[in-house]
C-alpha cells in the first residue's frame, strides 16, 4: 500500500457565501424618504414647509402694519433694520439651517443614528456661536451702520431703539431656526409647521398690545414690536427643544454623554458656510441692482422694488420645496442612492421651474394688475412694467436655480451654486454698469438682471446633469 493509499487527503475546502449584513432598521418616516413615491412624498412634505414660510414672512409685515401706526420716523426705523434682520433670517433659516438639515438627513440615511443625535447638538452650539457673534456685531456697529445708510434724526433713533432690543434676543431667533432644521432634517415638516403658525396666531393680537400698551401691557412703542417678535421665537424655541428631547422626534437632543467632535462641526458647515456666503452673495446683488436702478430717479427705485416684491414671493414658494428636496436629497445619498436622489432633485426643480414660470409670464403679460396694488403713480407704473416684462419670463429659471441649489444642499455639494450666484452677481453689476454708460436706458439695466438670473439657473442644472454631485463620494462624518 503506498503511502499516498494510506494518508487520508484534506477536505478541500467549501465556499461559504458571505451572509449579506443586517439591513438598516430605518424609522417609518426616514423609509418613507427613501422608497415613498417622490412626487407625493415632495408635495405631502412641501405643503406644511410652504405655510411655515409664508406664515414667517407675515411677522415681518403685520410688525410693519403696526409700527406704521405710530408715525414715518418709527417706520423708516424699521426699515433700516430691516437688511441686516433678513440677512440673519436668510442665514439661520436657508444656509446654516439647510447644512443643519443636509447633515442629519445623510447620517439617518446611512444608518448613523447615534452621529444624527450628536449633530443635533453640534446644530445647536453653531447657533449660540452665530447668534452671539450677530448680537455683538450689531449692537456695537448698529449706530454706524444705520446712519451709513441714510439714517438721520428721529428715524435713526427708532432704528437704533429697534436694533438694540431685536439683535439683542439674536441668538432666539437662530435657535427658534436651527432647531426647526434639525426636525426637517428628519423629514418632518409638519410639527415645525405648526409651532411657526401657532406663534403667529399670538403675535397678530400681542404686537400692538406691546407696541400701543394695551390693556394689562405697557406702551413700548417701536421697541414693542421687537419684543413681540422675541417672545415668539422665545416660545417656539423652547417648545421645539422640548420636542427634541421629548424622545418622539427621529432625532433626539441630548445635552450629557455627547463629545463635541470636529468632525461632526465639519459636516454642517461645509454646506452651511458656502450657503452663508451664498446669501451674501444675493443680498449685494439685490443692493447693487437698487443702486443701478437709483440713478433713474425714485420713481425708478419705486417701480423696480414693486416689481421685485413677486420675486420675494416666489422665494416662499420655492423654499417650501426646499425643505423636502434637502432631507429627501440627503437621505438618499447617505442611503447610498444617487440615481433617486438625482430623480427628486430633477421632479422637485421641475415643479418650481413650472410654478415660477406661470407666475412670471402672468405678471409680464398684466404687470399692472400686480404694480397697482402698491401705487398708481404713472412712472412707477411704467418702470415696475418694464422690470416684470424683462424678468418675469424668466422666473422660471429662477425657481430651477434655486430648487436646484437646496437640492445641492442636501448633496453636500454647493460649488456649483457658488459659482453660478457668483456669475448671477457679475452679471447683474457688470451688465447693469454697462447698460447705463453705453445707452443709459432702464430697459437694459432690467434685461442685465434677467441674464444674471437666467445664468444662474443654466450653470446650476448644466451642473448638475453633468454629474458633478459624484465625481468624488460624498463625505460622511
Amino acid at each position: 500500500m503506498s503511502a499516498q493509499s494510506i494518508v487520508p487527503s484534506e477536505p478541500r475546502p467549501t465556499a461559504i457565501a458571505a451572509s449579506p449584513p443586517d439591513p438598516i432598521r430605518y424609522d417609518p418616516r426616514t423609509r418613507a424618504l427613501i422608497e415613498g413615491p417622490i412626487v407625493s412624498t415632495l408635495l405631502r412634505l412641501a405643503a406644511p414647509n410652504t405655510l411655515v414660510m409664508f406664515a414667517q414672512a407675515s411677522v415681518g409685515l403685520v410688525e410693519t402694519y403696526f409700527v406704521g401706526k405710530l408715525g414715518t420716523d418709527p417706520l423708516a426705523g424699521v426699515a433700516l433694520v430691516f437688511p441686516p434682520l433678513m440677512l440673519m433670517q436668510m442665514m439661520s433659516a436657508g444656509a446654516m439651517g439647510g447644512g443643519m438639515s443636509s447633515a442629519i438627513a445623510r447620517a439617518l440615511g446611512a444608518g448613523r443614528r447615534s452621529d444624527a443625535n450628536a449633530l443635533a447638538l453640534h446644530a445647536l452650539v453653531i447657533a449660540l456661536a452665530f447668534g452671539l457673534t450677530f448680537m455683538i456685531a450689531l449692537l456695537a456697529g448698529g449706530p454706524w451702520l444705520y446712519a451709513s445708510m441714510g439714517g438721520s434724526g428721529a428715524s435713526l433713533d427708532a432704528a437704533i431703539i429697534y436694533s438694540r432690543v431685536v439683535f439683542a434676543g439674536a441668538i432666539l431667533v437662530w435657535l427658534f431656526n436651527s432647531l426647526a432644521n434639525v426636525i426637517r432634517g428628519t423629514g418632518n415638516m409638519t410639527f415645525p409647521a405648526l409651532v411657526t403658525c401657532s406663534g403667529v396666531v399670538v403675535l397678530i393680537p400681542l404686537s400692538p398690545c406691546l407696541i400701543f400698551g394695551l390693556g394689562p401691557f405697557p406702551k413700548l412703542g417701536v421697541a414693542g414690536g421687537a419684543v413681540a417678535v422675541l417672545l415668539y421665537y422665545a416660545a417656539g424655541s423652547a417648545v421645539l427643544a422640548a420636542y427634541l428631547r421629548s424622545g418622539k422626534s427621529v432625532v433626539r437632543l441630548s445635552l450629557r454623554g455627547i463629545r463635541l467632535r470636529w468632525a461632526l462641526f465639519a459636516d454642517i458647515l461645509r454646506v452651511g458656510a458656502v450657503a452663508a456666503l451664498i446669501t451674501v452673495q444675493t443680498n449685494l446683488t439685490i443692493a447693487i441692482a437698487t443702486g443701478l436702478v437709483g440713478a433713474f430717479g425714485p420713481a425708478a427705485i419705486a417701480g423696480y422694488g414693486t416689481g421685485s416684491r413677486l420675486e420675494y414671493l416666489l422665494i416662499p414658494l420655492v423654499f417650501g420645496l426646499g425643505g423636502p428636496l434637502v432631507a429627501m436629497v440627503g437621505t438618499n445619498i447617505g442611503a447610498g442612492r444617487p440615481d433617486r436622489a438625482l430623480r427628486v432633485a430633477w421632479v422637485g426643480s421641475a415643479i418650481a421651474t413650472a410654478l415660477c414660470e406661470l407666475i412670471g409670464l402672468c405678471a409680464a403679460a398684466a404687470p399692472r394688475a400686480w404694480l397697482s396694488l402698491f401705487g398708481t403713480d404713472p412712472a412707477m407704473i411704467d418702470a415696475g412694467s418694464r422690470y416684470l416684462h424683462a424678468v418675469g419670463p424668466v422666473y422660471g429659471l429662477f425657481g430651477l436655480g434655486m430648487a436646484l441649489y437646496f437640492a445641492s444642499q442636501g448633496a453636500s455639494r454647493l460649488l456649483w451654486p457658488f459659482v453660478a450666484n457668483m456669475a448671477r452677481l457679475v452679471i447683474a453689476a457688470g451688465g447693469g454698469f454697462l447698460a447705463l454708460r453705453i445707452r443709459g436706458d432702464l430697459t437694459d439695466v432690467f434685461i442685465a438682471l434677467a441674464v444674471a438670473l437666467a445664468t444662474f439657473g443654466l450653470i446650476n442644472a448644466a451642473a448638475v446633469a453633468a454629474g458633478v454631485w459624484f465625481n468624488k463620494p460624498a463625505r460622511a462624518a
